[in-house]
């Protein structure tokens, strides 16, 4: 990974908390560090926000409604849509609204990036199952390199949450796992653990195996 070639993309880490995300204190602590240590190291920040028009404009078909009729998650006349305090931009970072799922579908995101330089793409956030895992299969798509930090990241269960890591891991054939310690490692120059995939489909998981499998996502020793 060339860090100057890199840039850190952020989903969704909004107050918006309907969900019931596992684990945020963690995701929030683990964000902090990953956020600052890239700023050590001058890498771009980039958020996203997941927005649903109060007045219901672009809303995906089926979106949930509220009894008023207004959207039920991240709607925009909430302060539920902002990043969250812990976590906020600094004035130099560039924040992307979105109005579907996917970072890439019809934002200026992959303009930014192209702008920038970035091939290698830093990314984590929530939720796992959802806008995470379709911002990484576009960025696959547009041939970017992925590292997904797996720490930064959440669900609303623990199997969606397993499951959508697993199938990342099976189908982005250029992706790279880590925590957010061996990340931190990574673009320290330190030796760091990762996982990656050494053929297509190779972590196999039915229900009953799920977790057994899932563990197989081991971080391996690298050299940097």
């Amino acid at each position: 990974m060339n860090i100057q070639e890199s840039a850190l993309v952020l989903i969704d880490l909004q107050k918006e908390s309907n969900f019931g995300l596992l684990q945020m204190d963690e995701v929030i602590k683990n964000s902090k560090k990953v956020i600052d240590a890239c700023r050590s190291k001058n890498i771009p920040i980039i958020y996203t926000r997941q927005i649903n028009r109060t007045d219901g404009v672009a809303l995906s078909k089926g979106e949930l409604l509220q009894e008023n009729g207004q959207p039920f998650y991240y709607n925009s006349d909430s302060e539920n849509i902002e990043i969250l305090d812990e976590i906020k931009p600094n004035k130099e970072d560039v924040v992307i609204d979105k109005y579907r799922w996917s970072a890439f579908f019809e934002t200026e995101l992959n303009l930014v990036l192209k702008s920038m330089g970035v091939k290698h793409l830093i990314i984590g956030g929530v939720v796992t199952d959802g806008c995470l895992m379709t911002s990484v299969f576009d960025a696959y798509f547009r041939d970017y390199d992925i590292h997904l930090i797996k720490d930064i990241s959440s669900a609303s269960n623990e199997g969606a949450h397993m499951a959508s890591l697993i199938i990342m891991a099976n189908w982005v054939y250029n992706i790279s796992i880590y925590d957010s310690n061996n990340f931190m490692k990574r673009i320290n120059g330190e030796e760091f653990n990762k996982w990656e995939t050494t053929e297509a489909d190779v972590l196999k998981f039915t229900p009953e195996n799920m977790r057994e499998i899932y563990n197989q996502l081991q971080l391996r020793k690298e050299d940097h």
